[in-house]
């Protein structure tokens, strides 16, 4: 008698839709049922009448990111905050470790001085190839959807994102 070997399903980074103000909750809920989940953030300065504070804000509003298998997409679904799957090219939306990574890493170099803008890229059209020269995404291409004299706007494809970095411009060349 034959066994089917059965091989294990892939894990991979996905990007689910939560409610509003719902991602750190969602989170936490994924990563109690054993999910590898994060939701990127980056410390605020928020101010109040009578003090002020430094808080979490997501990076991303109302996107969580799993690395689940496709066996998990209805477990998923049943957690609480979760509302959907984002999807992109009418599958659910896959992100690569490498850019996944590239974020940490962003994220973990980011100083004070340093300010992230999440943009939704759906209004705007692409433009010029680009080269970056120097810095955490050295030896990266990027389509480049709005340019300026400090800021360039890096658009990542699978997330349907763009992600502002400013650089020089000397740091930048067209392709």
């Amino acid at each position: 008698m034959e066994s089917k070997q059965v091989k294990p399903e892939v894990k991979q980074w996905h990007v689910i839709y939560t409610k509003s103000k719902w991602e750190k909750k969602v989170e936490d809920l994924l990563m109690q049922q054993g999910f590898d989940s994060w939701c990127p953030v980056e410390k605020k300065e928020r101010f109040w009448t009578d003090r002020k504070k430094i808080i979490d804000v997501p990076l991303f509003r109302s996107y969580v990111f799993v690395k689940i298998s496709k066996e998990d997409y209805a477990k998923v679904l049943s957690t609480i905050g979760v509302v959907n799957f984002l999807y992109f090219e009418k599958k659910p939306a896959i992100i690569r470790d490498v850019e996944i990574e590239e974020i940490r890493k962003y994220l973990g170099l980011a100083t004070k001085s340093t300010s992230i803008e999440i943009i939704d890229l759906t209004n705007l059209p692409p433009q010029t190839k680009v080269a970056i020269n120097q810095g955490l995404f050295m030896k990266r291409k990027g389509e480049v959807i709005k340019a300026s004299k400090h800021n360039i706007f890096v658009r990542l494809e699978s997330i349907n994102m763009v992600m502002i970095v400013e650089f020089k411009p000397h740091e930048v060349t067209p392709i």
